[in-house]
């Protein structure tokens, strides 16, 4: 017979209840312990882990009042509130296992027992404490994940400008609230930054943030993957799967590139969100969430506001509160002390000493137009630092493209949308079809792509055939 997983504690101070109990229980679970007196519980309980334990309600002779098997009940919960405590009390005590059990006892058996029916709730009890176990373990993971995820946000939020302390006055006012908040801004200029920092500051900080790339999810799957689904409910359904929804009960869900939604998904979206309900795939029955939404875009807030492309109602709900972040470009005072942030912080990661930008690297990097904003600036850092021999930093370590450079911003972006470059700076990044270089074909693939999606970075990977994080890498390596 295989013994199942499980280790027992029984406690009593009869030697003979002791030795009866061993005997029969180590024929059935792995790891069985005893002890005759309950003094050396908290000690035990401290430094071993129990799924299951045996308590018996009275200790010393003539004792039959149950007072010391609850004072050792209560004494056991104090120090673990998860243990799973079954009692062992004479016949006629049902009314006092009754009592430990209002107490939080398990269950109770009672003496002498029947072996089957000692077996079988140990069983019970052993799997309910390793659900608890689990169950705490997860959670404590959770939380985890969630510091681990959520820290030194106010370094990383840089920028001293007029427009950022705008933007930090804003998150600060709106984080301790409930209220839902959509964040605007291009590519690259921390909307998922904004998001973790108004989770963090919010009063749901120690519950789950749950980010969702609407972007990344095709239309067949928005349903199941947001709402969940029933084993079943289409092919490849294997099991019940819980929704994004319900898994980020209780914190905050972030709904990035909410432009991207087809018009017939935004309704469905609209609906759960009104309702604070999901019905998942394949069930009947409505599951209520409880969550706070925040949804960011780099669509432009005119293109939103059109009903052609963003439903007026979904609007309407998402932005209570609505944050735009500025493009680099337009805080230009902020570009080189998030420079020297990342030029120490990367130095330190790949041991190299501290460097410092030149004079004239400094005045070409203010005059760059950051069409990746401050992830670019961010990745042309750590290019320069891992690759630059010396102390000082140039223009050529950071690889500035002075064809994009010198551009004015306004021949580039209007608000969160890129426009077409001129007919001659198009032409030149064009396929030479005598060209047969790889990486010059890659390069000018991945530029044409970004300006045929309008530099919709999911929609611009997908056409490729890439994740977002392949595109970035490459665009990463050919300085795009």
């Amino acid at each position: 017979m295989d013994k199942k997983k499980g280790h027992i504690l029984i406690v009593d101070d009869d030697e003979d209840i002791l030795i009866a109990g061993r005997l029969l229980v180590k024929r059935h679970f792995e790891r069985v312990t005893t002890c005759n007196d309950p003094q050396a519980l908290p000690n035990l309980i401290e430094q071993h882990q129990y799924d299951a334990i045996l308590l018996d309600m009275n200790f010393g002779p003539g004792e039959s009042t149950g007072k010391q098997g609850f004072f050792w009940l209560q004494r056991m919960l104090e120090i673990n509130p998860e243990l799973v405590v079954i009692m062992l009390t004479a016949h006629g005590g049902v009314n006092v296992a009754v009592k430990a059990m209002k107490l939080g006892a398990t269950d109770f058996v009672a003496k002498p027992w029947d072996n089957e029916k000692m077996i079988a709730t140990l069983s019970t009890a052993v799997q309910l404490g390793q659900s608890r176990q689990e169950t705490l373990r997860l959670r404590q993971a959770n939380q985890i994940l969630t510091q681990s995820t959520s820290t030194d946000l106010d370094t990383q939020l840089l920028g001293q400008s007029e427009a950022m302390h705008q933007v930090k006055e804003l998150v600060s006012k709106s984080a301790p609230t409930d209220a839902n908040v959509l964040i605007l801004g291009e590519n690259g200029t921390g909307k998922e930054l904004i998001a973790r920092r108004l989770h963090q500051q919010s009063l749901r900080h120690n519950k789950i943030f749950m980010p969702v790339d609407l972007g990344a999810i095709s239309e067949s799957l928005f349903e199941s993957e947001l709402f969940g689904h029933k084993k079943g409910a289409f092919t490849g359904a294997n099991e019940d799967r819980v929704g994004r929804f319900q898994a980020a009960d209780g914190g905050t869900i972030f709904l990035d590139e909410i432009g991207n939604l087809p018009l017939f998904l935004q309704a469905k979206l609209l609906t759960v969100l009104e309702q604070r309900k999901v019905i998942p795939l394949g069930s009947n029955t409505a599951v209520e969430f409880d969550v706070r939404v925040i949804a960011a875009t780099n669509l432009d807030i005119s293109r939103l506001k059109d009903d052609r492309h963003f439903r007026q109602d979904l609007l309407f709900r998402l932005n209570t509160v609505e944050v735009t972040l500025p493009p680099l470009r337009q805080r230009t005072q902020d570009i080189l002390p998030i420079a020297t942030f990342y030029i120490d912080r990367y130095c330190r990661k790949y041991g190299k000493p501290i460097k410092t930008i030149s004079p004239s690297a400094s005045i070409a990097m203010e005059q760059y137009q950051w069409p990746g904003n401050v992830r670019a600036l961010r990745h042309a850092i750590e290019r320069a630092v891992i690759l630059s021999d010396g102390d000082t930093l140039t223009e050529v370590d950071f690889q500035l493209s002075s064809e994009i450079s010198h551009l004015p911003s306004n021949d580039i972006y209007h608000g969160a949308q890129p426009l077409q470059y001129e007919a001659d700076k198009s032409a030149s990044l064009t396929k030479n079809e005598q060209d047969l270089n790889l990486e010059r074909l890659e390069k000018q693939t991945i530029v044409e792509a970004l300006k045929r999606h309008r530099y919709n970075i999911s929609h611009t990977a997908k056409a490729l055939g890439l994740t977002r994080a392949a595109l970035y890498r490459r665009m990463e390596k050919h300085g795009v």
